[in-house]
C-alpha cells in the first residue's frame, strides 16, 4: 500500500484549509500525477488516521469525497484501490524513491536473457509450475522453528538429499555430515580458503581455466601456478614439477573450463597420488558433470578418493537456474569438525526456505527427471546450434568437438581480437565470452564461447550466424 504522506512535507494545521481537504488534495494529486496507479492499494483509514495521529473521521471524510468523485473504489476486505480508467500521467521513475509497481507486475528488473548466453541452462523447459507448487506447500508448512536462525552447514534435509544423489548419480559414497550447503562456488572456493590455506600458501590451477578461480583465490592472497591443459585435461606433472611446494589444486575433471574436455584416468590416479603424498588438496569443480552426450557422465573424481583428499563442490545453478544461488561441497570426513567452525564465522548462508523447496524437488525425484531431459535436449541443441552456425560461419570458424559441457568454442579462421569481438557482438544483443580471457600469462588463444542451451532450433542458430558474419 502507498501512502502520498511518505516523502513529502506534513500537514499544516494553521492552514485556513481543512484537514481532510489536505487529506484530499494529497491523494488526488498523487493519482492524477500518476504516483498511485490504478488499482493500487492505498492504506486503511484507520492506520492512516494512526500514522498522521489524527481522527478516524478526519480521514474518513477525505476518503468520501475522493469516492465520491470517482477517484477511489472502496472494495470491502479487499481494501480501498484507486478506480481503475482514469486518465492520469504515466507514472514517471524517480531515482530517490523508486514507486511501487502496480498490483502483478514484477518487483524484479533484470536485463534480458541474451542469446548465447553462458552458464544459462534451459530456461524455457524447466518445470515452473511443479517448482511453484512446491514452493507454495512449502510457505504453508512454514512453521516457527522454521523463521530462527537457518543453520551454517545447510538445512538437513537438504544434506541428506544431496549426499543420496552424490552416491547414485556421481559415484561419491559420503555422509550428509560431510556436506555444507553454500551460495554458489565463489562461496565454497572461499569457505576452502579459510579452512585449509594459509596467506602465502600456492595452488595449482589450469591454463585456460575459470577466471574467478584465480581472481579469488589471488584475492584470498594465495599464490596460483597456472598448469596447461591438453587434450588429456590438466598436466599434472608439469604442475608438479613447476610448483612442488603446492598446498591445492584446482581442476575441473568432467569437463575441462573452458575447453570441455576431460581429465584422463591415469592423470587423475597421478593426481591424487600426489595429493596423498604431499598431503595437498584437491578442490573438485564439478560445475556441469552430469552433461555428457556421448557416452554416460564420467564418474566423479571424489569417487577414486581413498584417502580423503578431495573436496568436492557441486552446484544447482548450472542444473536448474542461476538465480537459485544454491551450491553444495563434499568435505573429508577428517575436515568435517573444521569446516563446521569456520562455516559459523565465513558462511554466507542459503534461505532455509529454498533449501527446502529444493531438498523437496530432489527427494520427490524431480530432479533426476529434470537431469535426464536437459542430458537429452541439450544434445539436441548442441547439434543444432553446431549445424546451424556452421552453415552460416562455414569459412569463418571451426567448432571444438566436444562430448559434453553447455557451450561450444568457435575458433576463429582469421587473427582478429576476441575480446573487441566480443564487445561488437554485445552490442548487437548476442551474448559471447573472449577464449583469451581465460589464459593467465601472454600465451593465449583466441576463441568465442558460447552457451548453446538457450538455443531452440537450428534455424534460430542460423540467423543468428548470418547476425555474427555482419560484425566479423
Amino acid at each position: 500500500m502507498t501512502s502520498p504522506f511518505n516523502s513529502q512535507s506534513p500537514l499544516d494545521p494553521t492552514s485556513t484549509e481543512p484537514i481532510y481537504r489536505q487529506i484530499y488534495w494529497r491523494f488526488r494529486g498523487a493519482i492524477t500525477d500518476g504516483v498511485l496507479a490504478p488499482g493500487e492499494r492505498i492504506p486503511a483509514a484507520r492506520s492512516l488516521a494512526k500514522e498522521l495521529g489524527l481522527a478516524r473521521g478526519t480521514v474518513d471524510s477525505a476518503y468520501s469525497l475522493l469516492a465520491a468523485e470517482g477517484y477511489i473504489q472502496p472494495r470491502g476486505q479487499a481494501g480501498t484501490v484507486v478506480a481503475a480508467g482514469l486518465n492520469v500521467r504515466p507514472r514517471q521513475a524517480h531515482t530517490d524513491h523508486p514507486s511501487t509497481p502496480a498490483p502483478g507486475a514484477s518487483v524484479r528488473h533484470k536485463a534480458a536473457v541474451l542469446p548465447f548466453q553462458m552458464a544459462l541452462p534451459a530456461l524455457d523447459e524447466f518445470p515452473r509450475k511443479i517448482w511453484a507448487q512446491i514452493g507454495a506447500r512449502c510457505v504453508r508448512a512454514t512453521g516457527v522453528a522454521d523463521m530462527a536462525n537457518p543453520s551454517a552447514q545447510g538445512l538437513e534435509s537438504l544434506r541428506n538429499a544431496i549426499a543420496s544423489y552424490l552416491q547414485l548419480a556421481r559415484g561419491i559414497n559420503c555422509l550428509p555430515s560431510q556436506v555444507f550447503v553454500t551460495s554458489g562456488y565463489r562461496n565454497t572456493l572461499t569457505l576452502i580458503v579459510h579452512a585449509l590455506l594459509q596467506a602465502g600458501d600456492r595452488a595449482l590451477v589450469e591454463n585456460p581455466g575459470y577466471p574467478p578461480t584465480r581472481q579469488l583465490l589471488e584475492y584470498l592472497q594465495i599464490g596460483v601456478q597456472p598448469v596447461d591443459v591438453d587434450q588429456d585435461g590438466l598436466q599434472v606433472t608439469q604442475g608438479i614439477d613447476q610448483c612442488p611446494t603446492a598446498r591445492a589444486v584446482v581442476v575441473t575433471p568432467a569437463h575441462q573450463s573452458p575447453l570441455c574436455v576431460s581429465l584422463s584416468l591415469p592423470r587423475r590416479l597421478q593426481l591424487l597420488e600426489w595429493a596423498a603424498r604431499e598431503q595437498a588438496w584437491i578442490i573438485e569443480d564439478d560445475y556441469d558433470g552430469e552433461y555428457r552426450y556421448v557416452s554416460r557422465p564420467l564418474p566423479a573424481l571424489k569417487s577414486l578418493d581413498r584417502e580423503g583428499r578431495v573436496l568436492y563442490a557441486g552446484t544447482f545453478s548450472k542444473v536448474l537456474f542461476p538465480g537459485i544461488r544454491i551450491a553444495y561441497l563434499v568435505v573429508p570426513p577428517s575436515q568435517v569438525e573444521r569446516f563446521q567452525q569456520v562455516a559459523r564465522t565465513f558462511l554466507g548462508g542459503v534461505p532455509e526456505l529454498t533449501q527446502a523447496i529444493v531438498s523437496t524437488f530432489v527427494t520427490e525425484g524431480h530432479f533426476a527427471r529434470h537431469i535426464q531431459r536437459m542430458r537429452k535436449l541439450y544434445g539436441e541443441r548442441r547439434v543444432a546450434a553446431v549445424n546451424g552456425l556452421s552453415k552460416v560461419l562455414g569459412e569463418h570458424i571451426q567448432i571444438d568437438a566436444q562430448p559434453g559441457g553447455m557451450h561450444l568454442i568457435l575458433r576463429l579462421t582469421r587473427a582478429q581480437s576476441d575480446r573487441e569481438l566480443v564487445e561488437r557482438l554485445l552490442n548487437a544483443g548476442i551474448y559471447a565470452e573472449a577464449l583469451s580471457e581465460c589464459y593467465i600469462g601472454p600465451e593465449s588463444q583466441c576463441g568465442l564461447m558460447l552457451g548453446f542451451a538457450n538455443i531452440d532450433s537450428q534455424a534460430s542458430a542460423e540467423r543468428l550466424g548470418e547476425r555474427i558474419v555482419a560484425l566479423l
